[in-house]
């Protein structure tokens, strides 16, 4: 008897308890959307808050559902990696098996210091909003918005940090901020200028890595580019930014640049159909991550450099791509690329009726802002001398 005793209490220690083993997890993986506030509609903070959705949580995990990484394995490794490891995996899925205990609440590790309602590394040095509220309409196509903010900087800033938040995350489809330098006055896009900061659904911080920055010249506005899709319901949306600086002239200047395709057709009831865009680089430059953007019917995404041998090598393969996860990939290594070295991306899509999200298996799609259009953009940054702006760089 006293044997089963002990081992029943080995079994029970050997098990996975909430505050030991799973909290830790979450707040590594889980708690940047699943808090008040953020995007997930359940926060997962406190034992009474996660212990109803053990169950959801073992199928979530176990599936591959959550949390949402879609970067193959067979290229790359990025710094901001949300996937779990097979270990990780096993312990939530073991600790809901085993009848979700929770354990000794003097295990637990220290509260994730999450920066009051935002996800930057630290607490914002500057918040900025749009001039007022928009009026987003229950339904109805909405053109592109532009809202022009003031920095009211009167030094040079360098930016390290940059957060996008809509008030109302259900009606916009992107929002994009763009440096307008002093001087400047366009006020609607396409646009040249670089960019801080972009926000769309499920897609984390602009940080740069250390040592780097991006540049915000004194007497700069901000202009934000915003998609918004009505969603039945009338509401006012004022977007804001935040940002962090960075106390130091930064060894390197980050740049967000972008190549994408709008000439394409996609015929109807196509399931692969395959897009592509290539250019060569200017100039010497690192190469820091990416930012895939496609719509409803974007299936994967593919960046990829020529080496020098002329065969292809893929840097991010996004499969599948998810337009309500649409995630940056920064790169754990920044990669020396050459002047003059050839990129190409590849996008699929899938036009069928077996994509669920389809809005009309029977249309030929081209390039459009609205979701029922198609778009194929790959974004990616680059680092470059403090000196280069985005003109210089572009000087071949």
């Amino acid at each position: 008897m006293l044997g089963l005793i002990t081992a029943a209490f080995a079994a029970q220690a050997a098990s996975p308890t909430f505050y030991r083993d799973v909290l830790p997890l979450l707040q590594n993986h889980c708690q940047e959307c699943h808090r008040p506030g953020e995007v997930a509609p359940m926060p997962f903070v406190t034992y009474e808050q996660v212990r109803p959705w053990a169950k959801a949580i073992r199928t979530a995990v176990s599936t591959g559902k959550m949390p949402p990484w879609f970067a193959d394995p067979c290229c790359g490794k990025f710094e901001n990696d949300r996937s779990l490891s097979a270990g990780e995996k096993e312990t939530l899925m073991n600790w809901a098996a085993s009848g979700a205990a929770a354990g000794d609440p003097r295990d637990a590790p220290p509260p994730r210091a999450w920066t009051e309602r935002w996800n930057l590394p630290s607490r914002p040095d500057q918040i900025l909003s749009m001039p007022k509220a928009f009026q987003v309409p229950a339904k109805g196509a909405v053109e592109y918005q532009y809202f022009i903010v003031p920095t009211g900087f009167k030094e040079d800033r360098w930016v390290k940090a940059a957060e996008v938040r809509p008030s109302e995350r259900a009606v916009v489809h992107h929002a994009v901020v763009y440096i307008r330098e002093p001087g400047s006055t366009w006020t609607r896009g396409p646009t040249k200028a670089d960019i801080l900061a972009i926000y769309s659904p499920g897609s984390a911080p602009d940080v740069s890595p250390s040592g780097m920055a991006k540049l915000v010249k004194a007497g700069s506005d901000l202009v934000i580019e915003i998609h918004y899709t009505p969603s039945g319901k009338a509401v006012a949306d004022r977007t804001q930014v935040a940002m962090t600086f960075a106390p130091w002239p930064p060894i390197k200047r980050v740049l967000t640049l972008q190549m994408d395709n709008s000439t394409f057709r996609i015929p109807q009831g196509a399931r692969d159909y395959r897009v592509t865009v290539w250019g060569t680089l200017p100039n010497d430059a690192l190469l820091l991550g990416f930012f895939p953007h496609m719509h409803l019917r974007g299936k994967s995404f593919e960046y990829t450099r020529i080496r020098d041998d002329g065969q292809p090598e893929t840097l991010l393969k996004v499969a599948p791509y998810d337009f309500y996860w649409q995630l940056s990939y920064r790169l754990a290594h920044p990669l020396p690329l050459k002047k003059g070295t050839r990129l190409e991306w590849i996008g699929t899509f899938d036009n069928s009726a077996n994509n669920a999200r389809n809005p009309d298996p029977t249309a030929e799609v081209r390039y459009g802002h609205q979701s029922w259009e198609e778009m194929m953009i790959g974004f990616f940054d680059v680092a470059v001398d403090p000196d280069v702006d985005k003109n210089a760089f572009f000087a071949r």
